[in-house]
């Protein structure tokens, strides 16, 4: 039964994306597996106005704090036992906390 498992990667810092990614590609690589991306999804930036003067006193004058989310999605093709250990290789990564790893499969039809 074919399967695609979709790895979604977010996080702060896209220099930790990139080598998360770097790695699954590598051992997708070594398994002879079909892998798309990594796919840059667009990055969602936060910005929080904060008030520069505590009590309240003084002009209104504000500083923009700003959090950027980087986004990256990979694509695997499963279809025999032997990429299901590739599968297996890809959840033993070391992910820095910086860094959330989505996994999700869906069949194909």
């Amino acid at each position: 039964m074919a399967a695609v498992t979709v790895i979604k990667l977010t996080g702060e810092n896209h220099e930790d994306i990139d080598q998360v990614a770097s790695q699954i590609k590598h051992i997708c690589d070594q398994g002879g597996i079909a892998l798309r991306g990594p796919i840059p999804l667009p990055t969602r930036r936060l910005v929080v106005p904060v008030r520069k003067a505590p009590s309240g006193e003084g002009s209104e004058t504000y500083d923009h704090w700003e959090m950027r989310i980087h986004k990256r999605l990979l694509e695997m093709d499963i279809t025999t036992g032997k990429d299901e250990s590739a599968l297996r290789h890809v959840t033993k990564i070391p992910i820095p906390d910086t860094v959330s790893i989505e996994l999700s499969m869906r069949s194909m039809n």
